[in-house]
């Protein structure tokens, strides 16, 4: 592989063959991001309810009764 970079123009090395990976796999990269980005999101709103529901909770305990278990 070296060999075949070996003699082409600089261009070719950091701007065409970019340029082509991402003509021919750009529909994959941005399904990949899309996904990473909505699983991020998931987990945000999953951590945001967690945490609402355990401040409820807790709430809830500490003002339904002031004896211990």
């Amino acid at each position: 592989m070296r060999e075949i970079f070996a003699g082409m123009p600089w261009w070719v090395k950091w701007i065409a063959v970019p340029v082509i990976a991402i003509v021919v796999f750009g529909g994959l990269i941005a399904s990949v991001v899309a996904f990473v980005v909505g699983l991020l999101f998931k987990i945000l709103i999953f951590v945001i309810l967690v945490g609402g529901l355990v401040f409820v909770v807790r709430k809830f305990l500490s003002s339904s009764s002031g004896s211990d278990w």
